[in-house]
């Protein structure tokens, strides 16, 4: 691809389908009565074809002031639109640019953020009809869901996780069958005895357990994030969506990757430790080749994808579960 950089290097590589030109366009509304904020998306999209399928792109609760909002991840969105995908962004609640603070048992808006997915879902009517030729054009039975750090616990409950708050054993499970697919960037953990002391202060509601997340998910978990104002444990406590998680699980192992991956959140972001984009070339491509086999009956791309990384040890390693 020509507008590729040119030090994706080695991770070239590993095979993608033709790209084409994309489409941006925000703030989509969707009506949201009782929120303290309305709901304001970003929707990219390929400029041309039909059928297509849908990624819901939940963002983290880092530190940037931009980033963690529609705002971000154009190195995502703009990647899986232009191979084929409408990908929609919400503003959740937590965001740092809306400047609110969640009240007890609802801290960084935890609740909400599943809630705004599960309502972008029952919207896309109006998501259709307000992007300039978007209608008819989607392909409502294959949806799939990234999340990436904070966000990635939002995807997890959307997946079939469950979260028990250990304050009064209050029990959420807003699992989302019309979500058939997932992808996790470095999502947090295991509750419990694995959180550090900090760690359950800063999330107070935690109490993770993959033991009923069903859903096809493949984890991307760096092997130098490790994450002590958390956890306990070292990198593999962000994998353990893959290791609980029951049915069909993969683990994508990022050599050198921090919670970054590349620099998935922004281009050039400040807050990258392991900016690269030959890291950040190479987890897309991957997620892409995962994605295109979970939602289309008979493909291979993950399985070709997955033989020409056993070749690419420098960049990562595959495991999985079925």
């Amino acid at each position: 691809m020509a507008t590729e950089h040119v030090l994706v290097g080695a991770a070239a590589k590993i095979p993608v389908n033709s790209s084409s030109p994309i489409i941006s366009f925000t703030p989509v509304i969707v009506p949201s009565p009782g929120r303290p904020a309305e709901l304001r998306l970003r929707v990219t999209a390929p400029a041309s074809g039909d059928a297509l399928p849908i990624i819901l792109l939940s963002h983290g609760h880092g530190p940037s002031n931009w980033l963690s909002s529609l705002q971000g991840y154009a190195p995502l969105a703009e990647f899986y639109a232009k191979h084929g995908f409408v990908v929609i962004q919400p503003t959740h609640l937590s965001s740092r640019t809306l400047g609110l603070q969640g009240s007890q048992g609802n801290e960084m808006y935890w609740r909400s953020r599943p809630e705004d997915m599960i309502q972008i879902l029952d919207q896309l009517d109006r998501v259709e009809t307000t992007v300039p030729g978007l209608k008819g054009r989607l392909d409502r039975s294959k949806v799939a869901g990234i999340g990436h750090s904070f966000g990635g616990f939002t995807m997890s409950l959307l997946l079939g996780a469950t979260n028990t708050d250990p304050r009064d054993g209050t029990v959420f499970r807003p699992f989302e069958p019309r979500i058939k697919a997932g992808v996790l960037f470095g999502p947090t953990g295991n509750g419990g005895a694995d959180m550090s002391e900090n760690g359950r202060k800063i999330l107070p509601f935690y109490g993770l357990d993959f033991g009923t997340m069903n859903t096809p998910t493949l984890t991307i978990g760096g092997e130098d994030d490790v994450g002590p104002h958390l956890t306990i444990r070292g990198a593999d406590w962000h994998w353990d969506s893959y290791t609980h998680g029951p049915g069909s699980k993969d683990l994508l192992r990022v050599k050198g990757g921090h919670h970054g991956f590349g620099g998935i959140s922004g281009w050039d972001a400040k807050e990258t430790e392991d900016e690269s984009p030959e890291m950040l070339s190479m987890v897309q491509r991957m997620l892409l080749a995962y994605l295109r086999t979970q939602l289309y009956e008979g493909d291979k791309s993950w399985q070709q994808a997955s033989e020409v990384l056993t070749e690419l040890k420098q960049l990562g390693s595959i495991e999985r579960k079925s």
